[in-house]
């Protein structure tokens, strides 16, 4: 069972209201509810959005929602929210409609509660608000050592700074919703916590707004399957075509299946191999995954008609070795 809880709040009734919440929640549950290939993700996630006088999102509500939310033994539990944020000396706050003055909405010490006592084997919080980054962190500024196994943080900014939006998104979530469409994913189509991050830390400047990251896990579960850049049976294929990690592949013209005229007149050039260019095919999705190399040669189609090598990029040497050892 994998579950997940989706808020997005626009409308407060007592502080300034945000423009880009709801649309980001949409958003996140609509990459989250299935895979790239149509299958079930998260079934039916809840999805709790404000939009204006007639649908607020009390403080009330709120909490209960993330309490029934970690209530169960899932395999995952995901906690997503878009809206304003507070700080103060005594820690941070998640805003709900009804909130006036920050500190009586939901504190990020209550949600940590209830996800370091839930039973659900992952637990991922991801919080789109300012001040986030104060989450797992205590009221004077350190870490709390209470961060317990199973549970995953990533929040949009640090204690210290504000979420920013753009073009009616979150920045952040704009980020997020572009790593689980698979610009996290590794080359098996799975995207985890740490690879969202990885694209999202990368993504932004060190004078923007810096994401959070915090967890205890002892390995990462997958929030979501992408489509993979390359087929898996060939992926599995890359340890018979390089026996050892080390092994450089001897190539020739005969698997290149393209020639020239000139080249088909040429008695000294070995004409195509169907099993050689079969094996040329896969070498060269490859080298568009940085999986392999030519060696001494600016391209593939250099490398087999000058008869040289190709070898394995260190990323090669790795799929390798998680090949080989039964792992993929």
């Amino acid at each position: 069972m994998r579950k997940a809880l989706i808020v997005g709040v626009d409308y407060y009734e007592h502080i300034g209201a945000l423009r880009g919440c709801v649309n980001d929640a949409h958003d996140v549950n609509s990459v989250l509810e299935r895979h790239s290939d149509g299958t079930v993700n998260f079934s039916n996630p809840k999805l709790l959005t404000s939009t204006g006088p007639a649908s607020p999102l009390d403080r009330h509500q709120l909490k209960e929602s993330v309490r029934e939310l970690f209530r169960d033994p899932a395999e995952i539990a995901l906690f997503y929210f878009s809206g304003h944020g507070y700080l103060e000396d005594t820690g941070g706050f998640l805003c709900a409609s009804d909130s006036r003055s920050g500190d009586d909405g939901l504190s990020l010490t209550e949600v940590m509660t209830l996800a370091n006592q839930s039973p659900a084997t992952n637990k991922v919080i991801i919080l789109d608000s300012c001040h986030s980054g104060a989450a797992a962190t205590n009221a004077m500024g350190a870490p709390q050592a209470d961060i317990r196994d199973g549970v995953t943080i990533l929040s949009a900014s640090t204690a210290e700074q504000y979420a920013m939006e753009s073009g009616g998104t979150g920045v952040f979530t704009n980020l997020f919703v572009d790593a689980l469409n698979g610009a996290a994913a590794n080359l098996v189509g799975e995207i985890t916590p740490g690879s969202v991050y990885a694209h999202i830390d990368q993504s932004l400047g060190p004078w923007q707004q810096r994401p959070v990251f915090k967890t205890n896990v002892r390995s990462f579960v997958s929030l979501r399957h992408s489509q993979p850049p390359i087929a898996l049976t060939d992926l599995q294929q890359l340890a018979t075509i390089f026996p050892a990690p080390d092994f450089q592949l001897q190539l020739d013209p005969s698997y290149e299946p393209e020639r020239s005229a000139e080249q088909v007149q040429d008695a000294s050039i070995p004409a195509p191999d169907p099993a050689n260019t079969a094996t040329f095919k896969i070498l060269q999705n490859y080298v568009k995954v940085n999986l392999v190399r030519p060696v001494g040669a600016p391209h593939m189609y250099h490398a087999a008609m000058e008869s040289k090598v190709c070898e394995l990029t260190a990323l090669g040497e790795h799929y390798w070795k998680l090949i080989n050892g039964r792992l993929i």
